[in-house]
């Protein structure tokens, strides 16, 4: 077996508020993937009962003046509580995500918003919270390329969510910076709208990892940068 130090097996799924996966089936899901970390999304307060069926550490942060917000669990106690950053707000209602360290590398919870402009924006205030290594996983809402200057798309490519049950969009998605993904997969959808998807990562060792300027240089990472400029362009308008 080839030895990955730091690697992590995440899980990453939204729940669906209400009416889909609760934490019966969160418990039997983990006890057969058996994931380092797991990420959720439109957690409810009863999802806090993962923890007494299984221990571990768990922490919770609901959108403002909602019932749900992102979740993480982890078989093992946190090296620190995880950061809330408060993302920029869109028409309908706020959003925050969840940082967690992970020693190796951080790792970004996030459930962003539907608007594809302002869900690029949100990607952006997250990036400016996060080490060098580090992953965004989660729910995106988001369709066509993220355009985050030095992060590459390493999440599974199949679709996640089914828009009225009939259009199948990639809306559960990971991006890394200063990491390797060794294996990827979606799961079976089971009670929610969304299905799970697993990534598997580790620190990209320093001699095999190019600085973030020399990451940035690349054609796709120049044109997102020149986006981003431009869209941070507009919003100082009057």
């Amino acid at each position: 077996m080839v030895d990955r130090p730091g690697l992590r097996k995440i899980l990453s799924w939204n729940l669906l508020r209400r009416t889909g996966a609760n934490v019966a089936v969160l418990a039997t899901l983990i006890e057969r993937e058996k994931p380092d970390l797991v990420l959720m999304q439109e957690a409810t307060k009863e999802i806090a009962g993962l923890k007494d069926r299984l221990g571990g550490d768990y922490a919770w942060a609901p959108l403002p003046g909602r019932i749900h917000g992102p979740a993480l669990w982890s078989p093992t106690p946190f090296l620190a509580p995880p950061i809330i950053v408060e993302l920029p707000s869109g028409a309908m209602f706020d959003r925050v995500c969840q940082i967690l360290d992970l020693g190796g590398f951080g790792v970004a919870n996030v459930h962003l918003s539907h608007g594809q402009m302002l869900n690029r924006r949100q990607l952006r205030r997250i990036a400016e919270n996060l080490p060098d290594c580090a992953a965004v996983i989660g729910d995106y809402n988001l369709v066509g390329p993220p355009m985050l200057a030095g992060f590459r798309d390493v999440g599974p490519r199949l679709p996640t969510h089914a828009m009225a049950r009939l259009v199948p969009l990639r809306l559960d998605r990971c991006l890394v910076r200063g990491l390797t993904c060794h294996a990827s997969a979606v799961l079976p959808r089971g009670p929610s709208d969304h299905r799970p998807i697993i990534v598997h990562l580790s620190p990209t060792p320093l001699q095999a990892r190019r600085p973030d300027r020399d990451a940035a240089r690349s054609s796709f990472d120049r044109f997102a940068m020149r986006i981003s400029a431009s869209l941070r362009g507009r919003a100082r308008r009057p």
